[in-house]
């Protein structure tokens, strides 16, 4: 286990990953900050930090029930004709699943920040709160929501890391845990870097939409696809490494540059 946890690949995955919660995980704070604003001022700091660690234990229950899903493995549909052939499991079903929604939800948040970048905050506003109790429930329900993007993006991340699923697993509670820790510890300083950045919540987004891709042709991979009998092979998860890294370098260089600017 500790071997393969200081992997280069397990470390860059644990890194990019850390990343990509945090960075989906604005939303969580930014919609967090609107419901803790609304009670009396002495229970906003409790609000936010025990809905984030209530979150954090959502999240790793849900790691735990969608890992055991993805390890079925065994095919339950076969199908066989002259131009297609497939062999589908409820891994592949998942994985398939989750990248088109990976790739529709992502779509969306990208045009509704682009045409109404408001709208979501305006409908949390709209929700009253009454007491430290309502705004946790809100908190964790918005979380929830927030999770299915979250747990996704790990599994597509770290699934076919290790042969032992187990492996995979830690090293999913492990980027939560941290990604968690950072969001409680500099929940304003992120917000409001994100706000003055709101590339960075678009660039983030926009790797959804590569990880939603790789899932599809993950799944395709797993249940044996063929056309025409040209079988769907997987992508190499260091391709979408360096396009991460890339991306964020050139980000880093426009920062500078704007910065130097000013």
């Amino acid at each position: 286990m500790l071997e393969f946890l200081l992997s280069a690949d397990a470390i860059f995955a644990l890194l990019t990953l850390t990343f990509l919660e945090i960075i989906l995980g604005i939303d969580n704070i930014v919609f967090i900050s609107i419901v803790a604003n609304k009670l009396p001022e002495h229970q906003r700091s409790r609000a936010t930090n025990i809905g984030l660690i209530l979150a954090m234990v959502q999240r790793i229950i849900l790691l735990f029930f969608v890992s055991f899903l993805v390890g079925l493995k065994e095919p339950f549909y076969s199908l066989e004709n002259s131009w297609i052939e497939l062999h589908m499991s409820w891994q592949a079903v998942i994985l398939f699943a989750g990248g088109l929604f990976l790739i529709y939800k992502s779509t969306s948040e990208i045009r509704e920040k682009v045409e109404s970048p408001k709208h979501d905050e305006d409908e949390t506003k709209s929700k009253a709160v009454k007491s430290l109790s309502q705004a946790i429930t809100q908190i964790l329900i918005i979380d929830f929501i927030f999770s299915v993007d979250s747990i996704l993006t790990a599994i597509g991340m770290t699934n076919g890391l290790h042969p032992n699923p187990n492996y995979s697993l830690v090293l999913m509670i492990i980027a939560v845990v941290i990604s968690i820790i950072i969001m409680i510890a500099f929940a304003n300083p992120i917000r409001r870097f994100i706000d003055d950045h709101p590339s960075m919540q678009i660039l983030g987004l926009a790797f959804l939409i590569l990880i939603g891709f790789m899932l599809i042709t993950e799944a395709a991979h797993l249940s044996h696809t063929q056309f025409i009998g040209n079988e769907v092979g997987a992508i190499p998860k260091g391709y979408l490494y360096f396009a991460i890294a890339f991306s964020l370098f050139v980000e880093f260089l426009n920062y500078r540059i704007s910065k130097r600017k000013k």
